[in-house]
């Protein structure tokens, strides 16, 4: 059997099938001949079959016939406004409500938001809370009393004594950020189980695929009220399920802070220190604005020199 032509054009078979044809070669002849000449590929019998039957109509072009086809209508600028007009009123409406409230395919759906309209679907952006107007104020208010409170330790109310040290510390040349303690709460569950990149591990591509079920972290949760200052850590005070936080039962809290203090950060006491910790109801009743020595409850900072 000779070897296969492997350059060659349809022009150049659908000739020789033509050529063929015109001497009396049956379909399936002209079939066998072309795979040996040009390969398997090059025509496949149905198409050999079907161009028998085109040139013994009387057909003399071996190019292709011009497709009459079905006009784009489905892109037109009326569908592009339309499309435009419900996303503009939904952000949220998806492909396939658009289809179907329009009539019109997917793809095509598709090919205008995605194209000719160049929209794409993105999530909302995450942040800790929305603030009001007056809460924004009131964190200004509160960042200014903090400059001045810096500024009036250095004895320089012009110069600003903050920086960032050449580990990428943060360094103040003053006391007030030595003497501030930060206290806030939150939930510690009992089982914490390790995520899906925390379970990453090296592999060959031969190596097989390694698997991972899906654990849920435990229902059960304590609630754990930390406090630390510069230095790291000063107390971690877990709360029994059985109880719950209250003015009483935070006032116990910041008993066992000042033990903490008098023990992890020896004179810290005998200075001016100062509590940050936030409003929520068990800090700012009237026993913890006492116990903190702080007439003002509603003040995010409370000194705790004189508790």
């Amino acid at each position: 059997m000779a070897t296969p032509i492997k350059e060659w054009s349809k022009l150049e078979v659908r000739a020789v099938v033509r050529f063929l044809f015109s001497k009396g070669t049956k379909p399936s002849e002209i079939h066998k001949q072309i795979a040996e000449t040009y390969g398997e590929d090059a025509m496949s019998r149905s198409r050999v079959y079907q161009w028998c039957t085109w040139f013994g109509e009387g057909r003399t072009s071996l190019g292709d016939e011009p497709k009459s086809g079905h006009p784009k209508t489905s892109t037109k600028e009326e569908n592009t406004t339309r499309v435009d007009e419900l996303i503009r009123c939904d952000r949220r409406m998806k492909i396939r409500e658009i289809a179907l409230k329009l009539e019109i395919p997917k793809s095509t759906v598709h090919e205008i938001v995605h194209d000719t309209l160049g929209y794409r679907k993105v999530s909302a952006r995450w942040v800790p809370k929305m603030l009001t107007e007056d809460h924004k104020l009131q964190r200004v208010e509160i960042s200014h009393r903090l400059l001045q409170r810096c500024q009036q330790d250095n004895g320089d109310e012009d110069t600003t004594h903050i920086s960032v040290g050449p580990g990428g510390d943060f360094q103040a040349n003053n006391n007030l950020f030595d003497n501030l303690i930060t206290g806030d709460e939150t939930w510690v569950h009992l089982n914490t189980p390790e995520t899906k990149r925390d379970s990453m591990t090296w592999k060959r591509p031969s190596s097989p695929v390694t698997k991972k079920f899906k654990v849920q972290r435990s229902a059960a949760k304590v609630m754990a009220t930390v406090f630390w200052d510069a230095k790291g850590v000063i107390l971690l005070d877990i709360l029994p399920q059985v109880q719950c936080i209250n003015a009483a039962r935070y006032c116990s809290t910041l008993d066992r802070l000042k033990e903490a203090i008098r023990r992890k950060r020896p004179g810290l006491l005998r200075r001016d220190v100062v509590l940050q910790h936030d409003n929520a109801t068990p800090h700012s009743a009237m026993a913890a604005a006492l116990r903190l020595g702080n007439s003002s409850s509603s003040c995010p900072q409370s000194r705790l020199g004189t508790l």
